[in-house]
């Protein structure tokens, strides 16, 4: 499966051994074919949620032993869901994580407003956390240790990604900043509407990169207890974090006309950091 969307973090590098690249793969395509279903193209939010609901099915399945049995024939969930019964079976991974995923897509249908951070890092803990942990069960380092930390960084990366696309999400009618910030600071839905820039703005926004920078940075002692690929993977998929939380903060927190990108210059600094 191609790897071409707009994310900015790498998935099934090269850095990865190649032993888990077919593991890597499987998981993604199933993440982002799930993700597609409920963000991508101008389908009704019922055809959505059944869409989402097919996957369901196929999931439990996979956790009743009884994957591709299906009443009828579906080469596209084949495509998605025969491989990924493979890999869990192969790998001995747990299916919660992949419950987790889909229910976080079903919740990206309905419902488009966070009223506190409890209620976003909830979210978070559902779309982003079980893909780190499922990496560590690749590894075979799932420790509690590393878990807590992988679910720092996995969310911090998540609210990386909210924090660059406000305005992506705004034309989706989507606002993961949580209404009590956006209250606390004086800022309203109107003013990201109108892309706004303003003190107020620019205060919510900083305190929203420093919540941020304080979680990546929280579990970023896990990418030097994980050797080789996967830690220098992880240092600098963290170093990325980081350096579009600094991009948009040089841009003022214009997130509206100066999407922050990784360009071949953050390469490099980011590669000089996860070596230094």
């Amino acid at each position: 499966m191609a790897v071409d969307h707009y994310e900015n973090f790498p998935v099934a590098s090269i850095l990865l051994p190649p032993r888990l690249r077919a593991a890597v793969r499987d998981i993604y395509r199933f993440a982002r074919s799930a993700d597609d279903i409920a963000d991508e193209g101008e389908a009704a939010d019922a055809e959505r949620l059944a869409g989402l609901a097919a996957y369901r099915a196929e999931l439990h399945r996979i956790a009743q032993g009884k994957p591709g049995v299906r009443a009828v024939a579906d080469p596209a969930l084949a495509a998605v869901f025969d491989p990924l019964a493979a890999t869990i079976a192969r790998h001995q991974l747990p299916v919660t994580p992949f419950y987790d995923l889909l229910s976080a897509f079903e919740q990206d249908v309905t419902v488009k407003r966070y009223a506190d951070e409890a209620a976003l890092l909830d979210y978070c803990a559902r779309s982003a956390n079980p893909v780190g942990r499922l990496m560590l069960h690749l590894y075979g380092a799932a420790s509690a240790d590393n878990l807590r930390d992988a679910d720092a960084i996995c969310t911090g990366l998540q609210l990386v990604n909210f924090w660059q696309d406000v305005h992506i999400d705004w034309r989706k009618d989507r606002v993961y900043l949580p209404q009590d910030a956006l209250r606390r600071h004086g800022v309203t839905d109107q003013d990201i509407g109108t892309c706004r820039l303003s003190p107020a703005w620019s205060a919510l926004m900083a305190d929203m990169t420093a919540r941020t920078r304080a979680l990546l940075n929280s579990g970023a002692p896990l990418a030097r207890r994980l050797p080789g690929r996967i830690g220098l993977e992880l240092r600098l998929v963290v170093q990325g974090g980081l350096r579009i939380l600094e991009r948009i903060e040089r841009a003022r927190y214009d997130v509206f006309m100066n999407r922050p990108q990784l360009g071949a210059r953050d390469w490099g600094v980011m590669m000089w950091r996860a070596f230094s």
